[in-house]
């Protein structure tokens, strides 16, 4: 098995709709916010490469919105989806499965495109099963009015139009090594993958810790739909992540990509933080 971070572009959020109640006297310390008091953030994805299986796991937020869309989330940056599977020497069409946490539009906007003709859309991944929580499909297709403008149509329904869904049930080992959790805070049936690598678990954060700002538990987003759930899944997921030395891969963070977590008699910790490339 061989992973690979691939990193999807910058954008750019309201700090306090990032941070919630955390006051901006110290979020701001963490990740300073513009004169519009927005604060950048990455969309860094996984790719999973093992045998004749490539697994990518989220997919950024694509290209194929207005420009108007854009202008609320200053996307930015270098980086893109394509670009960084191309790196590695891939093509779109190798992806055999694109394992999405969730259906917020920057986190799966990466997976359809439009077509040639610019007249309709089709997936990114011609050759890929694409992989949802089944509880969050239908929440997806069926949104509270909050969340509504994150669930964007045509991300998700090109997936099932084209055939190429699958839908997930029970908490499952996927592929050997590769099992995910469900979680229930930021919004119906996350996936929190978790991957055996050598001799670790590395757990994919999605927006259940979006960066190493939020290991301590009071640290939530206002995105959050439940956020005291969100509270109660840390407090569950981080003592169990620092007695196993877990590696938690951050698809947020705009500047650590890993950390470890250690526990104190003041919660658990940040212990150390760190590039994938360091332990692969």
């Amino acid at each position: 098995m061989k992973l690979h971070t691939i990193n999807t572009g910058m954008f750019k959020l309201d700090g306090g709709a990032m941070f919630g109640v955390v006051p901006k006297s110290l979020w701001d310390k963490k990740n300073p916010a513009d004169e519009n008091n927005m604060c950048s953030w990455a969309m860094r994805c996984l790719l999973i490469e093992d045998g004749d299986k490539l697994i990518l796991i989220d997919s950024g937020l694509g290209e194929k919105q207005d420009s108007k869309f854009f202008g609320y989330y200053y996307l930015w940056g270098e980086d893109s989806l394509i670009k960084s599977i191309r790196a590695l020497g891939f093509e779109p069409e190798d992806i055999t499965h694109n394992l999405l946490t969730h259906l917020h539009f920057d986190h799966c906007g990466g997976s359809v495109k439009w077509n040639k003709a610019h007249t309709g859309y089709e997936t990114t991944f011609p050759n890929a099963t694409y992989m949802v929580g089944r509880e969050h499909w239908d929440a997806a297709l069926h949104p509270n009015a909050r969340e509504k403008a994150s669930f964007l149509k045509e991300n998700l329904l090109p997936m099932q139009e084209a055939g190429q869904l699958q839908l997930l049930d029970d908490e499952t080992e996927l592929f050997p090594g590769v099992s995910f959790k469900y979680v229930f805070g930021h919004t119906d049936g996350m996936l929190i993958p978790h991957i055996k690598y050598k001799d670790k678990t590395i757990v994919y954060m999605a927006d259940l810790l979006p960066a190493h700002y939020y290991v301590p538990i009071p640290w939530v987003m206002a995105y959050d739909m439940q956020p005291l759930v969100t509270m109660h899944e840390k407090e569950a997921f981080l003592p169990e992540a620092a007695a196993n030395d877990y590696i938690l891969f951050f698809e947020h963070d705009p500047t650590v990509e890993c950390c470890t977590v250690q526990q104190t008699d003041r919660g658990v910790k940040v212990k150390e933080v760190f590039k994938l490339a360091e332990i692969v």
